[in-house]
């Protein structure tokens, strides 16, 4: 048992990416908005988007390549598009997930605000973002893909086993008769919800990009990992990511819910009543146990994500301009970081709308990475043993078909 473990990685990197805002934000706030109402959505996307991310794992693990030299072995222009499409989500994505963590820690450990100068008062939650990200860029300098694969284990662990606690404890405390009535979303306000819900749920479509580039990196490492254990790796990350996001969504339900407390689109505030939705079910000894478990998932998140779009963005230069750029992560990581506190000084206090923007853009760019991960896994690029059976090719086609009636349904209504 210890052994397979040891050989999983980018599967647990996977859910680390995965579970964060989606989870601790979207689901949480679908339960305390709809109850169990939404769950025909939380489990519907992810089998429509199971395919999709999990050809990004079997192509790396029977190629030993990324998507990234996949998409360029379709066309130059499939690779551009990418590339472009990247650019315009990596800046707000980032953001999102780190004002969200930057909350938690200011939450927790409380105002360290001690520089005034005049007027300008440097605010707490702006000081945890900069150490956030620092620590962040520390272990992916030092320790790089090892320290991550490592990393990743425990916080995982201990998402999950403070996850199932507080979801019994919780729904030990519920009073009330369960309701699984399911609900379909009615008002332009609601249905944006639904669909930034949806977006990243369990995660963007283009982070099969990043599980793919992960397993390149797992490859080198342990020869061992074949495409049979690669598989066995995305599978454990993918639904325990959606176990976790049903975990979350009941947690809403059970303490929120019934009390109809609106969530504040103030990270500090935000995270206050985040992490009160434990407490108020384990009781005020949770609170630092509860607290670190909800900043290092979302910590996870930061920490992956700063790790996988500087890596994506440098392999797809060296790829389109078929050179190698010794410092092309460094400089992606650096850009990608300065870009990141840009944007949070300028748009601190609107952490709703950021997570909104980046969720929508994610959605509606789902169904040109579902297409074309779907042509690369079937083409002659992938080695016959690993192409999709029929079972596989027909929830393809029904995820695509999904997936861009969804986004032509929302941009019509908009």
């Amino acid at each position: 048992m210890f052994s397979i473990f040891k050989k999983l990685g980018p599967g647990l990197l996977f859910a680390g990416a995965a579970i964060g805002v989606s989870h601790i934000v979207q689901s949480t706030r679908a339960g305390a908005d709809f109850g169990l109402g939404l769950l025909w959505a939380l489990l519907l996307v992810h089998i429509f988007k199971y395919p999709f991310f999990q050809f990004g794992a079997k192509y790396a693990a029977a190629t030993g390549e990324s998507l990234i030299h996949g998409y360029y072995k379709l066309g130059k222009g499939v690779l551009i598009t990418y590339f472009i499409l990247n650019i315009a989500t990596i800046f707000t994505i980032q953001t999102a997930v780190t004002i969200v963590t930057a909350g938690i820690a200011n939450t927790l450990f409380g105002d360290i605000s001690f520089l005034n100068y005049g007027n300008l008062k440097v605010l707490s939650i702006e000081i945890w973002t900069v150490i956030i990200l620092s620590i962040c860029l520390f272990i992916l300098f030092v320790g790089k893909y090892k320290a991550l694969d490592k990393i990743i284990k425990v916080i995982i662990l201990i998402l999950t086993v403070s996850t199932l606690i507080a979801v019994y404890f919780a729904y030990d405390n519920f009073n009330q008769t369960l309701n699984f009535s399911q609900i379909l979303p009615k008002t332009p306000i609601e249905i944006a919800f639904l669909v930034a819900f949806m977006g990243w749920m369990p995660a963007p479509l283009d982070v099969s990009v990043w599980q793919s580039i992960w397993a390149v990196e797992k490859k080198k490492e342990k020869n061992s990992f074949t495409p049979k254990v690669a598989l066995l790796d995305f599978n454990i990350g993918y639904f325990g990511a959606m176990f976790l996001g049903i975990g979350f969504i009941c947690l809403g339900y059970f303490v929120m819910y019934s009390y109809k407390t609106p969530f504040s689109t103030q990270a500090t505030l935000f995270a206050s009543q985040l992490i009160d939705v434990y407490t108020s079910s384990l009781g005020q000894w949770s609170y630092i146990i509860i607290g670190i478990a909800v900043l290092t998932t979302m910590f996870s998140t930061t920490l992956t994500t700063l790790d996988a779009s500087p890596r994506a963005m440098a392999t797809s230069i060296e790829v389109l301009t078929q050179k190698k750029h010794k410092n092309g992560y460094l400089f992606w990581i650096l850009t990608l970081t300065i870009g990141t506190l840009i944007i949070f000084f300028a748009f601190a206090s609107e952490m709703g709308i950021l997570i909104k923007i980046a969720t929508i853009l994610s959605f509606i760019t789902t169904p040109f990475y579902a297409y074309i991960n779907y042509i690369l896994i079937c083409s002659e690029h992938t080695p016959l043993k690993w192409r999709p059976k029929i079972a596989l090719r027909i929830l393809s086609w029904a995820g695509i078909v999904f997936l861009i009636g969804f986004s032509a349904w929302y941009l019509s209504i908009l």
